[in-house]
């Protein structure tokens, strides 16, 4: 029987031959075109990113801003090369130097725009501001401005310190009856006495007694202040020693009331309503060494200028004359105030600056070159002016007023600015010393009262507070 599986010498046939090699073709290495590839299509996925299709916007997940687009002009900062690196603290650190401290220089770059990649603020309005104008010193007022922190004004008392009672005081605009010595004590006429108030202890000491046919018209302190003038209604003038409360001399030659006096070097000036005045050498037995003629009515205002080289007269005539210390006439003439001039002053801050007063019809405050003779500057107070003193450690002056205000009122020189105005007095105001340290000032009216008011500041500091008006010694009487 024959067996039909044993037929192995049989030809395969044709399709089975290419499915063998086939099977066989899978097993072998692949060609190097299809190597190539694999290899380009893997590279597009990773640079997908990098090298974005013309076709289409590739938006990343975040914005850093490029240094190239960064305008650093707006911080006033200097743009960092590309190769070095950002150092943040220093950064910072100019940053707060400049709002601190300002600018290195006062000139100030003008900022007129952002470059055309706007990376910084691009979503905010482009403005000029400096830097200086987000520091919280400074405003902002433009290029080309210095700043600096404001100096805040200086602060006056409005009220006294102390009020003292001063009974008999006389509210008459032509005399000048207190004065304080340089060593710290106050002489106040009243009626036909004079008392010494010691401005450190409070004591008060009666100098003299003119007795009932006589009266006092003026007072004033030699320079070391250990001796007293006093000028008489009877036209006589005393000289006073203050430590014993002894009379040392007594000198006539006025006809009438002696109401100003003014020290010079080794000369007592004294002024009358007889018109003259007379120039006292207290060294010398002769009761005066020469006559003043030129006023054509009372001389009502005396001061001699801090070199004691000039004397400025002013009486009730409206005239202002400066004499030099030889002259019998006057040197100088003024003739601009149009009421008695009482009010008179020189600057011990500029040579030859002498400032005037004048009274009711007047009522301005007129300054002078001397040494130029030339009339520098008027301000009109709307107010009769009675005195007039300058600050010793601060160009500045205090006037005192009459009708109709009574007011006190404390001026910036040159500028001629208030600093500041009191008021207190119900009467004229016709009487002003300052105390010997010039912090310190006194006033007195027909109110029959004596304010002392700190108004000006000291040689060091103007917060510190005068030894004096330290503190409110209360309401008390000088007599």
């Amino acid at each position: 029987m024959e067996d039909p599986t044993a037929s192995n010498n049989v030809t395969p046939p044709a399709n089975s031959s290419s499915s063998s090699s086939s099977s066989s073709s899978s097993h072998t290495t692949p060609s190097p075109s299809t190597k190539v590839s694999l290899e380009s299509r893997i590279n597009r996925l990773i640079n997908a990113n990098q090298s974005p299709s013309p076709s289409r916007s590739i938006y990343s997940d975040r914005f850093i801003p490029s240094r190239s687009g960064s305008n650093f002009a707006l911080f006033d900062l200097v743009s960092p090369s590309p190769s070095s690196k950002e150092d943040g603290a220093g950064s910072y650190a100019t940053l707060l130097r400049a709002a601190m401290f300002g600018p290195e220089t006062p000139e100030k770059r003008d900022i007129t725009g952002f470059s055309t990649s706007r990376n910084i603020f691009r979503f905010k309005t482009e403005t000029n501001r400096c830097l200086n104008s987000f520091s919280p010193f400074v405003s902002d007022d433009g290029p080309g401005v210095s700043h600096a922190p404001i100096k805040a004004s200086r602060k006056v008392s409005r009220s006294p310190y102390k009020v003292l009672d001063a009974p008999a005081l006389q509210d008459d605009f032509y005399l000048n009856l207190v004065d304080w010595s340089a060593q710290n004590v106050l002489a106040v006429g009243l009626g036909n006495c004079v008392y010494l108030w010691n401005a450190c202890s409070s004591k008060v000491t009666k100098l003299c007694d003119l007795g009932a046919d006589d009266s006092v018209c003026s007072v004033g302190w030699a320079f070391r202040g250990t001796h007293l003038a006093v000028g008489t209604s009877s036209g006589k003038v005393q000289i006073w020693d203050a430590s014993r409360c002894k009379r040392t001399r007594t000198m006539e030659g006025h006809r009438l009331r002696v109401g100003a006096l003014a020290w010079g070097s080794s000369v007592l000036s004294s002024g009358s309503r007889d018109k003259s005045i007379l120039q006292r050498d207290i060294r010398c037995q002769e009761d005066h060494v020469s006559k003043l003629a030129g006023h054509k009515s009372e001389v009502c205002g005396l001061k001699w200028s801090y070199d004691n080289r000039e004397l400025a007269s002013g009486g009730n005539d409206n005239r202002l004359f400066v004499w030099n210390q030889h002259s019998t006439q006057p040197v100088l003439k003024y003739s601009e105030h149009t009421a008695a001039v009482k009010a008179i002053a020189w600057s011990p801050h500029v040579h030859g600056l002498l400032a005037s007063g004048g009274g009711t019809a007047d009522r301005c405050i007129r300054f002078w070159n001397t040494t130029t003779n030339t009339h520098l500057s008027s301000i009109d107070t709307c107010s009769q002016v009675c005195n007039l003193a300058w600050s010793k450690n601060v160009n500045e002056l205090v006037s005192t007023h009459g009708y109709s205000q009574n007011q006190i009122i404390v001026w910036k020189y040159p500028t001629m600015s208030k600093i500041a105005t009191l008021t207190g007095h119900t009467y004229r105001v016709l009487y002003l010393a300052v105390s010997p340290d010039g912090q310190t000032i006194v006033t007195g009216a027909g109110d029959e009262t004596l304010r002392f008011w700190n108004v000006f500041p000291s040689p060091k500091s103007q917060n510190t507070d005068s030894e004096i008006g330290s503190s409110f010694f209360g309401r008390t009487t000088i007599r």
